[in-house]
């Protein structure tokens, strides 16, 4: 039982004059007996609680930054009618600092017999799978002075996706794209691209395109038009481990490769290639091989939303060798990690040239924007001395991409928002010089 507000302010009004005019047992006997039966009868004839039929419906996924609706439907088999109170628990990360008391409690009224179908929109602040609490329900009696209360387990999960913020520049992508596969008046000839069509000669062509067999079959010059190389395998690699956990600007390191991956593998796929993620620390976290076109990219964002960085240093021999065994043939391997100098010369540097040999290797890193910006400080002895050490910490870097670039690495090194086109462009270079 749980007596209200209302039932309080009786007893202290009942209560007042007795103390003032005639203080005794008697007195305060005579006001208390009757709101204990008022209590009691307002207790009875209050609707069962534990009898509550409960069953959930609605979004089971959601983007991170936008609502989910959840609808609970409440049904009242008892024969009293249901005024209640009702909490919706979630997991604090569910809603947005401030507005869980708002968001998560309902009012509702259920004849008896009926049912009523409440909504509670949430708004998750972190990637992952967000899973329903119990369902708290006080059920009041008509005269408001006691209730029933009872908990209930209604389970229902959400998962939060990533954002996918650099999904902007996919357009700008898709149209160099576009005109590197000849939809434009540019065509493109270079090493290991893929022969598309021949044409008749024009005046300012490459004589090196002409091909001497047809021109030899027909009575004008023909050249060969070439096309970016297609149907390439495309591994990318997620390094989970402690690096992976650095928080740049307001979200780890992790997230802003999972942006990046995301753009790439929306552009490959789009480019005719196939893709593969792989997510590896001393373990595989998460993998997708395998997938179509149409289905790769919710599938890869659906295996990156409840990844998380692990606390622990990663196993490059077993990365090496898990990537070796799901690229058996030659492939581009584009590795999302750290260029931290310690991590780079004790782990991935010995076993790079297990993935060069067969394979086209690009390393992409997230680089602190905060380091640049104390790059350029100056004014106060302390900002100096922050320019000193931000400006050592990128001669490292510098140095540790030059050391991965002399044994046949691409490197991309750039800021959170910068990374995913760094990384689509780097990856367009590599198919417009056919070295896919």
């Amino acid at each position: 039982m749980a007596l209200t507000g209302r039932t309080a302010l009786l007893a202290a009004l009942g209560s007042l004059p007795v103390g003032i005019l005639a203080p005794s047992w008697t007195g305060m006997l005579a006001v208390n007996a009757p709101l204990s039966l008022a209590i009691l009868c307002d207790y009875a004839l209050a609707a069962p609680v534990r009898t509550l039929r409960f069953t959930r419906s609605g979004d089971t996924s959601v983007r991170l930054g936008d609502g989910a609706e959840v609808h609970l439907t409440v049904t009242n088999p008892s024969g009293r009618p249901l005024r209640a109170h009702l909490r919706d628990a979630w997991p604090p990360s569910s809603w947005i600092t401030g507005t869980e008391q708002a968001a998560s409690r309902h009012k509702l009224t259920v004849p008896a017999g009926e049912r009523r179908r409440i909504t509670t929109i949430l708004r998750p602040t972190r990637r992952g799978d967000r899973q329903a609490e119990r369902v708290t329900v006080r059920s009041y009696g008509p005269l408001g002075l006691a209730a029933r209360q009872s908990n209930h387990q209604v389970p229902w999960t959400v998962r939060v996706l990533p954002p996918f913020t650099s999904r902007k520049h996919l357009p700008s992508r898709l149209a160099r794209l576009r005109e590197l596969d000849g939809r434009t008046s540019v065509l493109i000839r270079g090493q290991g691209t893929e022969f598309d069509s021949l044409r008749d000669y024009v005046p300012g062509d490459d004589t090196r395109s002409i091909d001497w067999r047809a021109t030899a079959r027909q009575t004008t010059v023909a050249v060969r038009t070439w096309r970016p190389e297609r149907d390439r395998h495309i591994l990318v690699v997620l390094d989970t481990g402690r690096t992976s956990a650095g928080r740049v600007g307001d979200v780890p390191r992790l997230d802003a490769a999972m942006d990046a991956a995301m753009l790439l593998t929306a552009l490959a796929s789009r480019a005719g290639d196939r893709v593969d993620l792989l997510a590896y620390d001393r373990r595989v976290r998460a993998q997708v091989q395998g997938r179509s076109a149409g289905d790769l990219l919710p599938a890869l964002v659906n295996a990156l939303a409840p990844l998380e960085p692990e606390l622990v240093e990663t196993d490059a021999r077993g990365l090496s060798a898990t990537a070796l065994s799901c690229a058996p043939r030659r492939s581009l391997i584009v590795l999302l990690t750290s260029l931290d100098a310690a991590p780079i010369e004790e782990g991935l540097l010995p076993v790079l040239p297990q993935l060069t040999q067969r394979h086209t290797v690009l390393v992409a890193s997230v680089a602190d924007p905060h380091v640049q910006q104390m790059s350029t400080s100056r004014g106060t002895i302390e900002a100096v001395y922050d320019a000193a050490a931000a400006t050592q910490a990128q001669a490292q870097r510098r140095r540790t991409a030059e050391q991965l670039q002399r044994h046949g690495v691409n490197v991309v090194d750039a800021t959170p928002d910068n990374l995913a086109p760094a990384l689509a462009d780097a990856y367009l270079a590599l198919k417009a010089a056919g070295r896919l």
